[in-house]
């Protein structure tokens, strides 16, 4: 039913002027611009990143969104040289080399936003 629908990411910033620099300035996002409701959004490959003020912020503990890459360790590079930091992790069933964990049919990195939402770079392994 909704598989041909257009999808919108819903992101809470306590401070949109500090998270527009961030996902502007070190994300490399291209505004588009507030909307009436005071949302403001990135049209990101199709889909919708909608930033929305809320001043008591939030405490989400996974990943709000996700960015697929071909290449996660030339991204990481290029976001860190940005200014974005990476998390490392070490648990059992999820450890961190150089940033990037593999799971399954992926290799991801975690990195927190200006307002600490978790954001994730992602790349599909190639099945052999």
């Amino acid at each position: 039913m909704l598989s041909d629908s257009a999808v919108t990411t819903m992101l809470p910033v306590m401070d949109m002027e500090r998270a527009r620099a961030f996902y502007e300035g070190c994300l490399g996002l291209k505004p588009g611009g507030f909307r009436p409701d005071g949302k403001f959004v990135y049209v990101v490959a199709g889909s919708t990143l909608a930033l929305f003020p809320k001043p008591e912020g939030t405490k989400a503990d996974h990943t709000a969104i996700s960015f697929r890459v071909g290449d996660i360790a030339a991204s990481i590079k290029e976001l860190t040289r940005a200014g974005v930091v990476f998390e490392d992790y070490d648990f059992p069933g999820l450890k961190t080399v150089e940033h990037v964990c593999v799971l399954g049919a992926e290799k991801a990195a975690w990195f927190k936003d200006t307002e600490g939402n978790y954001l994730c770079l992602h790349e599909d392994i190639p099945r052999a």
